[in-house]
């Protein structure tokens, strides 16, 4: 953890690159810092995963709109300073990344951030973690 998962509907998948935006918001969620300048996200267990909407229905369906949902999950333990000011980086990174079809279709954007305050279970198994804990 965290996980940021993208659903998106497919009609905007020929005017941006949807894994240039999973690494622009991967990149914005390692620049954060808490209070005492640490990483607000481990740099191992950051994930950003997109998925086009199979089906989808989006407002009146009178136009050929377009969404894009964000869904941080992250454990418990960070300020409410902290969570805010990483949503809206999130938020801004995603608004720029959509801002050259802003003009050229309607398009909603949505993020949420959710907070694991009492796990029943987690389990982690990663090679990834040790690379970065050097």
């Amino acid at each position: 953890m965290p996980h940021l998962v993208i659903l998106y509907t497919p009609n905007i998948e020929r005017e941006t690159d949807m894994t240039a935006l999973c690494r622009t918001l991967a990149d914005t969620m390692l620049e954060q810092r808490d209070e005492a300048g640490k990483h607000v996200f481990p740099p191992g267990g950051t994930r950003v995963l997109a998925y086009p909407a199979a089906h989808y229905a989006v407002a009146d369906g009178k136009g050929d709109y377009a969404f894009v949902y964000l869904n941080l999950r992250m454990a418990s333990g960070r300020s409410d300073a902290v969570k805010k000011r990483a949503g809206d980086a999130l938020i801004e990174s995603a608004k720029r990344h959509f801002e050259p079809i802003f003009n050229k279709r309607l398009i909603g954007i949505t993020l949420n951030v959710d907070e694991s305050p009492g796990q029943v279970y987690d389990a982690k198994h990663s090679t990834l973690h040790p690379l970065f804990n050097k």
